[in-house]
């Protein structure tokens, strides 16, 4: 995968050298390059921003800067359609990210992000690439709002590249993680030795030896911990993938589970 990154701090991408993101780009899984947005300026003050029409406070960005800047990293066979590639803007004014999203991007070829600062950019920036084809996604990482696109966008690229092959030492790890797969729960607690500590003890259970009792206990406190924190998923369930004891476990909590989807019982 070719990682592109556009901000007007690109030295703040330094932290993708560490750990398994760097060690990616050693195995060459990942070729990443950032970029400074003020290259593509001609003033003097390297400007990149401008007032709001129509008033207000703040600065926005301006479109003819980055679009120097993206028809450069896009090249002309992205803008025929030839080449493929992902534009993504962090925004929190966008539709939330998600795993479902960090999954599909997961496959793609070419991610360019463009990290926004002051009051954003110019709205007609991603309209514009939509315009000519370009595959142009925003997305919000949460309901809050963030100085630049810059730490949004190191969490997307967390989310996405670790879901490449071969990018995690164990790719098991990650099979029953939160919101990963259909049906997804949030995970299971999870615990390591010594057995007891500072009065706590790992639930029985986890240490029986008994690997088909292990997977039902996790499996009912991720339905509990679903149920308890993020309702909202335990809804999206397909009932007709729920086994006997997922059922029991369900209608424990107070949900009912005969229909498409369960339904919380009043």
């Amino acid at each position: 995968m070719r990682i592109d990154i556009v901000s007007v701090f690109p030295e703040y991408f330094d932290v993708l050298n560490l750990s398994l993101f760097g060690k990616a780009q050693a195995k060459g899984l990942l070729e990443v390059a950032t970029h400074n947005l003020r290259d593509w300026t001609h003033d003097v003050h390297h400007s990149v921003d401008d007032t709001p029409v129509g008033g207000g406070a703040g600065m926005v960005m301006k479109p003819e800067v980055w679009a120097e800047c993206l028809d450069e990293l896009l090249g002309p066979d992205e803008l025929l359609g030839s080449q493929p590639s992902v534009l993504i803007f962090p925004n929190p004014s966008a539709p939330l990210f998600t795993q479902r999203d960090a999954t599909e991007l997961s496959r793609a070829s070419h991610l360019l992000f463009g990290c926004g600062r002051y009051e954003g950019y110019d709205a007609r920036i991603p309209e514009y690439y939509r315009a000519q084809g370009v595959d142009v996604r925003e997305y919000s990482i949460g309901d809050y709002v963030l100085n630049g696109g810059e730490v949004a966008t190191s969490v997307m690229l967390e989310a996405i590249t670790r879901l490449i092959p071969d990018f995690m030492g164990n790719p098991e790890s990650i099979v029953e993680e939160s919101y990963t797969g259909e049906g997804a729960l949030l995970e299971h607690r999870q615990y390591t030795k010594p057995a007891e500590w500072r009065g706590l003890r790992v639930p029985d259970v986890l240490l029986s030896g008994d690997h088909g009792k292990v997977d039902r206990f996790r499996r009912d406190e991720a339905l509990a911990r679903t149920d308890k924190i993020r309702p909202d998923l335990i809804e999206t369930l397909d009932c007709t993938q729920l086994d006997k004891a997922d059922r029991k476990t369900l209608m424990a909590l107070g949900w009912e589970v005969s229909g498409p989807h369960p339904r919380r019982l009043q």
